[in-house]
């Protein structure tokens, strides 16, 4: 990488800290071209050259984060010699990820999260594919040895991420209720009871 190239990556960096950093502090509201260069310390014109809008800057920060997310998971699968461990380090993975990055956590599952996911689904699909393709080998390979229930992958995710997901938000919206280190424990048997053979 040219010097220059590196100047422009952590400029982009910055750009991307500052709008959680933002995020965090003031909502989706308060994500405005003044506050993200305040906070970066970077003009308005390289904020426009890394990202063109602050959408842009926005939908990368999702990439970022959601890259990160499914690393880790794919990570944590990729581990697990059984279908069952496997589901248990998906479901911790996950819960650690939100006690771990709240912020990022919050912005992952929030309505301007769920926003570009709906209008953008396919593209934001496509753009994981590197990241989903290990999973989808996962769980294709627990089928096939018996592990798993033979059931469509969007189903078996829905049924391992949908109870996890569903705790995470509400554990986000500051309700105080959720215990993540009892759901970590509770939900992996639970959900392994819908993805059994």
């Amino acid at each position: 990488m040219t010097p220059k190239q590196q100047r422009g990556a952590e400029t982009a960096d910055r750009l991307l800290d500052a709008a959680l950093q933002v995020y965090a502090e003031a909502g989706e509201q308060g994500v405005t071209v003044s506050a993200l260069t305040r906070a970066s310390g970077v003009s308005l014109g390289s904020m426009y050259h890394h990202f063109g809008s602050v959408d842009g800057l926005m939908d990368a920060l999702l990439t970022r984060w959601l890259t990160r997310l499914l690393g880790e998971l794919t990570a944590a699968l990729e581990r697990s010699r059984t279908a069952r461990t496997g589901i248990r380090a998906v479901v911790q993975t996950y819960l650690g990820f939100v006690e771990e990055h709240p912020d990022a956590a919050r912005l992952l599952h929030s309505s301007y999260a769920d926003r570009m996911n709906m209008a953008q689904a396919r593209q934001v699909r496509d753009a994981q594919e590197a990241r989903l393709s290990p999973v989808a080998a996962w769980v294709d390979g627990r089928i096939a040895a018996g592990e798993l229930v033979a059931l469509p992958l969007p189903l078996i995710e829905g049924l391992i991420l949908g109870p996890v997901v569903a705790t995470a938000r509400r554990h986000l919206s500051g309700l105080d209720d959720v215990d993540l280190a009892q759901a970590a424990r509770v939900l992996p048997d639970r959900i392994w009871r819908s993805l059994a053979p």
